[in-house]
């Protein structure tokens, strides 16, 4: 089965930097297959016939003993992200000043986040709950400074529990999971 492991936080501002050849070769050498990445902001492919609870501690060990500052990622296979794809509203196809994905992360207490975010007053902006991810989208970059993404998520406990992708890199996600080798992959 292809996976995708989604890091937080690295590789932004000059903190927290993994070299992504390194990670590439230290995923190769706990026993994963075929392991790539694509641009420097932690978005890692591999192979595996294990389990998702095997992968899972795996990660967490090879984190905590190689890369203590990755303290969120989000697991998906490729069945499972393009279930996401499947499922997307019509509005993530229309021209929007921002799209972002917000991937939960192992461990996140979901329910209690998707719960807030139906709390917020919306603007100028649409957001999708989905299984995996919050789908955000802003529908005037005039306007962003007064979301409530920017207002309100941006600064709760929960903004620091998850991943972010924009919906070019969630695009370029998508279709590495499903061919492989069409994207360049990044040595950044």
């Amino acid at each position: 089965m292809r996976y995708v492991l989604l890091l937080r936080g690295i590789n932004v501002g000059g903190r927290n930097k993994i070299v992504m050849a390194d990670l590439r070769q230290a995923v190769a050498d706990l026993g994963y297959d075929n392991v790539e990445t694509y641009i420097n902001s932690g978005n890692l492919f591999f192979d595996s016939t294990k389990d998702r609870r095997e992968i899972v501690a795996d990660f967490q060990t090879f984190f905590t003993e190689r890369y203590p500052f990755v303290e969120q990622y989000a697991l998906l296979d490729a069945q499972d992200y393009q279930a996401e794809i499947d499922q997307l509203p019509a509005w993530w196809q229309e021209e929007l000043a921002r799209k972002d994905v917000l991937f939960f992360t192992e461990g996140l207490e979901k329910q209690t986040m998707i719960d807030y975010i139906q709390s917020l007053m919306l603007g100028d902006e649409i957001v999708f709950i989905s299984a995996y991810a919050i789908y955000w989208g802003k529908y005037s970059e005039d306007s962003y400074l007064q979301t409530a993404y920017h207002k309100q998520l941006a600064k709760s406990p929960f903004y620091k529990q998850v991943t972010i992708r924009n919906s070019k890199t969630f695009s370029a996600i998508s279709n590495y999971l499903n061919t492989k080798k069409i994207l360049k992959v990044t040595d950044l």
